[in-house]
């Protein structure tokens, strides 16, 4: 399964902080980060079961940062 959300995140530097606190803390999800599109998307798949959303947004929100779900 694979969740969509739209960040705040600007900076490439931000989003390799997040993507190494993000794959430390759930071992079973892949993520990345597209920061050209206007919703600065992060993309996470989970490989084992289903992503998570609300505590993918609380990881990011204990380290400064906003994520909500991309509605379908």
């Amino acid at each position: 399964m694979i969740e969509v959300f739209k960040t705040n995140v600007h900076e490439p530097d931000h989003a390799m902080m997040l993507l190494a606190h993000i794959h430390s803390s759930f071992a079973d999800h892949e993520a990345n980060f597209d920061l050209d599109d206007c919703d600065r998307i992060l993309r996470v798949k989970c490989t084992n079961g289903a992503v998570q959303p609300a505590k993918l947004i609380h990881l990011l929100a204990g380290l400064g940062f906003h994520a909500e779900v991309l509605p379908d």
